[in-house]
């Protein structure tokens, strides 16, 4: 779960950095990139509810 979650704050710092330089510079490439990653934090953050909910069964 803590791994889980260290990936999740890393590729939200990664969405964040890329989705301001799309934003405030007008950077296409940044916006593809931003975009690809909005795409892996969704399956993260599906995985982190499956993981949660897991857990609290347990």
């Amino acid at each position: 779960m803590k791994d889980l979650f260290e990936k999740i704050k890393t590729e939200f710092e990664t969405f964040n950095t890329e989705s301001e330089l799309h934003i405030e510079k007008g950077n296409k490439a940044a916006g593809t990139r931003a975009r690809k990653s909005s795409l892996e934090l969704e399956k993260l953050l599906k995985e982190f509810r499956k993981v949660s909910v897991e857990e609290s069964k347990k």
